[in-house]
């Protein structure tokens, strides 16, 4: 082997090691108080993470309907019926469901 490989090998050698230290230094935990957690949780996924929302739906349009359930989810809207935020109505949907297939009511 000439010196230029073991040149070249001590440079790729140096870069791998580099790698595994960032990648040490990255996984390792941080102390976070409780107000900073909190802030963080409240404050949302930020820029970065709605940019990524947004790429991902343009890249693949079937997400599009996953994140706006997310959404509603997060809004405390759990179907597409509730939109309104008023409670619905005694005896639809469920009760309207049950006798519609021959079942007696749950007395």
């Amino acid at each position: 082997m000439d010196v230029k490989d073991w040149i070249g090998l001590a440079i790729i050698a140096l870069v791998v090691l580099g790698g595994l230290f960032g990648l040490s230094r990255l996984s390792k935990p941080y102390d976070v108080s409780t107000e900073e957690f909190e802030r963080r949780a409240q404050d949302g996924p930020g820029l970065l993470g709605a940019s990524l929302i947004g790429l991902q739906s343009a890249l693949d349009p079937s997400k599009q309907k996953s994140v706006e359930v997310i959404e509603d989810l997060k809004q405390g809207r759990y179907n597409g019926e509730d939109e309104s935020g008023d409670p619905p109505d005694a005896g639809t949907a469920v009760n309207e469901d049950e006798n519609s297939e021959g079942k007696e009511p749950n007395a």
